[in-house]
This record gives structure tokens, sequence and C-alpha cells, in this order.
């Protein structure tokens, strides 16, 4: 009997323009090993630095896997420690349940680095996604 264990783990992500200007870039993460699943979201200035802070971000949650985890198998032990650690490299907690439909995958395998091949078409989907939400924001 075997067992069927993921070796990649999934990002999904997703970028809104709010109110003031600013987008807002979203990211369930899905760490294949565990199963377990960290939705973080950070807020930039500019479409370009967006995805300047996606693409680190991706590199960080990859790098910071087992250290993550660790933190949402046993929370009571330091509850603010994730928090803290997401928070110095500029992330915060998701905690909304919704994810918007328009959004983009990358799957990287365990232990690797996120490759920046792989973020050019990740890029054009997220471009694509907030055209439409241009546009409406200028007819209003």
């Amino acid at each position: 009997m075997t067992t069927k264990s993921t070796s990649k783990n999934d990002y999904r992500c997703a970028i809104e323009i709010n109110q003031n200007g600013k987008y807002n870039v979203r990211i369930r993460a899905s760490f294949g090993r565990s199963g377990w699943k960290l939705p973080v979201y950070f807020r930039a200035s500019s479409f370009d630095a967006a995805m300047k802070k996606l693409e680190s971000s991706l590199q960080f949650l990859q790098r910071n896997e087992e250290r993550l985890w660790f933190w949402g198998v046993e929370r009571s032990d330091d509850p603010k420690f994730a928090g803290d650690l997401l928070e110095d490299f500029g992330l915060s907690l998701d905690r909304r349940t919704e994810f918007p439909q328009r959004a983009a995958g990358i799957g990287v395998a365990n232990e690797r680095m996120v490759p920046a091949v792989s973020l050019a078409p990740l890029r054009r989907i997220l471009a694509e996604s907030i055209s439409g939400s241009r546009t409406a924001l200028a007819s209003d």
C-alpha cells in the first residue's frame, strides 16, 4: 500500500485595486507536504511594485514553509510567531474566506525556489484580471 503525497506547493494569487488606488495582492499558499494552507496578503502602490513584492513573497513562503507550518500546528506555543514573521516581511494574515475568482496559480516543488521564468505568465494573468477593474473605476 502506497501513500500518495504531493511534492509541491501551490500558490493561488489574486490582485485587486482598492478605493485608494492601492493594489491588494492576496496569496493562498497550499503546502503539499503537510496539506496546510496559509492565506496572506500585502498592499503595493503600483502594479510593478506589487509584482516585485509578489515574487519575493513567494520566495519567502517557499523558504519558510517549515517554520510557518510549525506555527500553524503549534499555535498555542506562540500565537504571534507567524504573524510577527509575516509582518517582518510585509505580509499579513488574510482572514477573508472568499477568494477572487480571477486568480492565477503556480506550483513549485518542495524545497525549490520559485523560478522567475514561471512568474511571467502569472504577471500576465494578474494584469488581465485588473484591467477590467481599471475600466470600471474610470467609468464611475
